[in-house]
C-alpha cells in the first residue's frame, strides 16, 4: 500500500493538434464569417444612438 496510489489521477496530455492546410472553401467560409461579422458591429454602432424598440409597459415575470 503505496501512499502515491490514492488520490484523482491526473489526466494524460492530450496530444497538440497539427495545423492543417486550409483548402479553398474554409478560406472563402472564413472571409464571409469575417465579412458579417463587420457587418453586425458597424450595425450595432448605428442602432446604439437610437432607443429602446419595444416601448411596452410593465413586464411580469411570469411567476403566479
Amino acid at each position: 500500500m503505496s501512499g502515491r496510489e490514492g488520490g484523482k489521477k491526473k489526466p494524460l496530455k492530450a496530444p497538440k493538434k497539427q495545423s492543417k492546410e486550409m483548402d479553398d472553401d474554409e478560406l472563402a467560409f472564413k472571409q464571409k464569417q469575417k465579412e458579417d461579422q463587420k457587418a453586425m458591429e458597424a450595425l450595432k454602432a448605428k442602432a446604439s444612438g437610437k432607443g429602446p424598440l419595444t416601448s411596452g409597459g410593465i413586464k411580469k415575470s411570469g411567476k403566479k
